[in-house]
């Protein structure tokens, strides 16, 4: 039988300080997230970050906190639910950190018989952090404690079609109604060394912005940068989006490492003192709304826009549980599923 595992970042049980030093401690440790020596991730996370961070981060989870839990778990299982009426194959979520985890979501598929199991991301975009961390935890798990299992990753899906009408229609849904100026699309960042260390080309990836613009490269299939531009221009062309109408930012960077630029603050601040007044910002790095767009978006952004003389802010929400997002995931289950039949 084949099953579907959806798996998502994760979030803390809690909005307490308790549970969300213990979530980060799990989310920080990964040394796909933080890549420097053990001991060095080991100094900085338990030596200093988990003494000084939960406190604020659990003050923000608590503003964006839902009375059904954390956003990003209930929209997510919203989502899987949606899912499932749409295909005849048993459907898991898992979360990569936190309670909900992988193996908690393999072993669900395993007990309803799935031998075949296709494992996808809910990133668009492929990146170390993200999609590969998953794909390294999926193998290890399987190889201790579900050897009879056979895994099919999911390759980023930025470019699909229906996934870029999707995105564009719910994202035009709001400027079609909207007097502005400017949208920013704001992707999660990454240190740069993140897109250098996935760069199977071994040396092409030159981080001058012009790389990523270059059709047909085989570096882009593991390129965030790369991706996270395309997924853009995508858009902008469907909404047809004029040129200095719209441009791509990266957020959430964290240390003092160089990370991928534009800043999403630094530009929201800059635009405010230049005298945009109406803007409109997308996070389609994330396909649920969470911590990163709630709060540090909706809330932090809208501030710094607003303090630099901007007047109306507007977030787009994520895709979230759209029933047409629900339909482009279906889509990616059902075309596995028939290539695989076709193949036995």
């Amino acid at each position: 039988m084949k099953g579907i595992l959806l798996v998502n970042l994760g979030s803390p049980d809690s909005p307490s300080p308790k549970d969300v030093k213990k979530y980060l401690g799990e989310f920080l440790m990964d040394e796909r997230v933080i890549d420097v020596p053990l001991w060095a991730r080991t100094l900085l996370v338990k030596g200093i970050i988990l003494n000084t961070r939960p406190k604020a981060s659990a003050a923000a989870y608590q503003k964006i906190w839902w009375d059904e839990g954390s956003p990003l778990i209930v929209l997510s299982e919203r989502l899987k639910d949606k899912v499932q009426k749409k295909v005849d194959y048993p459907v898991a979520l898992a979360m990569r950190y936190g309670s909900m985890t992988i193996k908690k979501g393999l072993q669900e598929l395993v007990d309803k018989g799935c031998t075949e199991i296709k494992t996808l991301p809910l990133y668009p975009q492929f990146a170390m952090a993200t999609t590969e961390t998953i794909d390294v935890k999926v193998d290890e798990l399987v190889a201790e404690f579900f050897p009879e299992v056979t895994i099919t990753r999911t390759p980023a899906f930025y470019k699909r079609e229906d996934y870029i009408n999707v995105l564009s229609k719910s994202i035009g849904e709001v400027l079609n109604d909207l007097d502005y100026e400017h949208v920013l699309f704001s992707y999660h960042g990454v240190p740069e060394r993140h897109i250098r260390k996935s760069d199977i080309t071994n040396g092409n990836c030159k981080m001058n912005g012009k790389c990523c613009f270059k059709m047909g490269s085989e570096q882009h299939e593991f390129c965030y940068r790369h991706q996270c531009e395309i997924t853009t221009i995508n858009v902008a062309k469907k909404l047809g989006l004029k040129n200095g109408t719209y441009s791509t930012t990266f957020q959430s960077r964290l240390g003092f490492d160089p990370w991928l630029q534009p800043y999403t603050d630094r530009t929201i601040e800059r635009m405010g003192k230049e005298g945009i007044k109406k803007m409109a910002i997308v996070t389609p790095a994330f396909v649920s709304d969470c911590l990163e767009t709630l709060e540090e978006i909706a809330m932090e952004g809208e501030e710094i826009f607003h303090e630099m003389g901007g007047e109306e802010f507007t977030v787009i929400p994520c895709l979230n549980e759209r029933d047409d997002f629900a339909e482009v995931l279906s889509n990616m289950v059902e075309e596995w599923a028939t290539s695989k039949t076709k193949t036995m």
